[in-house]
């Protein structure tokens, strides 16, 4: 089969790959910058075999996509900043009940309704637990057009694979951008999942889906087996990509749209002399910590430096990686404003 070659907005983008991926119901509502996901999901339906529903919240949305992966189905929602906070209830029940499906967050600028421009300031809630207790989320971090299509499809596998739910943590720029992407061809889905609520054959016990533990006991052997799988995703999961890191002495640290603008500050930078290079994680969980840890052993590497569209979040985890063995520097633009080039090579020259 020839590549289906098309030039998409973002959100368009990564509603294609979820139908291709085999999507068999969309729960969502609207709210800018994500609402063409849903949108190109309802105009779509008609020619495909899923289930779209406009729930009447984030919070019904995140309970319907509860009911429908315990039901075995391939499920997913979308929605932005505010929206997520609504839906976190939901997502630590989901993680508990350990079922796979995706969620998309295309984020915007805050705390409060902020703004419909991008940010990243929903880092910690996607990595450290947006919702209560002790669980973890899969957190994709795409910085194209093209990486909205290949970590959709990725977040659904990874979420079957695991048992458990997939982010993709995208803004508001790669959401409403558009560029060139490659399609892949539609995925024949074939759910293979004996434990789901699909109804109770003779030959085996009724499937149970729950996160209610009310014996102390067993809720700790429940937490013991998040954990198991935690570590195993942490150990296997991992993904991240270098520019120009083999003689770099100035390390910036960025994902997403800021890593875009990092790898032109890459390119002026030794324009000038500088040996500047970039670590983009790919994953935000698990994160490279690895990786960052093993360049801040290297003689040449002088500071790093964490580059967001947030007050400064990332470069919690840039320093945790780093253990005090390099300076770790931040620059940051909030309220939606993404850094120019410019900036960011004055804010590293400031620092050397």
């Amino acid at each position: 089969m020839s590549a289906d070659v098309r030039f998409m907005k973002g959100n368009e983008a990564i509603a294609e790959a979820a139908i291709r991926a085999g999507l068999q119901g969309y729960f969502g509502y609207p709210i800018t910058p994500q609402s063409e996901i849903v949108e190109y999901l309802a105009i779509e339906e008609p020619k495909h075999d899923y289930v779209l529903l406009q729930a009447e919240s984030e919070v019904a949305s995140a309970n319907m996509v509860y009911g429908g992966a315990a039901a075995g189905a391939r499920v997913m929602t979308s929605t932005s900043s505010p929206g997520f906070s609504l839906m976190q209830e939901g997502v630590s029940y989901i993680a508990c009940a350990q079922l796979p499906c995706l969620f998309v967050n295309v984020a915007r600028g805050g705390p409060g309704l902020g703004t419909i421009q991008a940010s990243q300031g929903d880092y910690f809630q996607a990595v450290k637990g947006g919702g209560h207790g002790d669980y973890r989320l899969i957190v994709l971090a795409p910085n194209s057009v093209q990486e909205m299509v290949d970590y959709c499809i990725l977040g659904f596998e990874l979420a079957d694979q695991y048992r458990t739910p997939a982010l993709v943590l995208t803004d508001g720029s790669i959401g409403q951008m558009m560029e060139k992407v490659v399609l892949p061809p539609p995925i024949a889905y074939k759910p293979n999942k004996p434990w789901a609520t699909t109804g109770k054959p003779q030959d085996r016990e009724r499937n149970a889906i729950t996160s209610l533990y009310i014996e102390s006991e067993e809720m700790e052997a429940v937490n013991n087996e998040l954990q198991a799988k935690y570590k195993a995703i942490s150990e296997n999961e991992v993904r991240y990509e270098g520019y120009n890191l083999d003689d770099a002495e100035v390390v910036l640290v960025a994902y997403g749209v800021t890593s875009r603008v990092c790898r032109k500050v890459v390119d002026l930078g030794r324009d000038n002399g500088m040996k500047v290079g970039l670590l983009r994680p790919q994953t935000l969980w698990p994160y490279p910590t690895a990786a960052i840890s093993e360049l801040a052993d290297e003689s040449r590497v002088k500071l790093f430096m964490s580059v967001e569209m947030s007050a400064g979040q990332m470069v919690e985890d840039v320093r945790l990686a780093v253990e005090g063995r390099k300076p770790v520097h931040f620059y940051g633009r909030t309220g939606g404003i993404i850094p120019t080039p410019e900036e960011i090579i004055n804010a590293i020259k400031a620092q050397l």
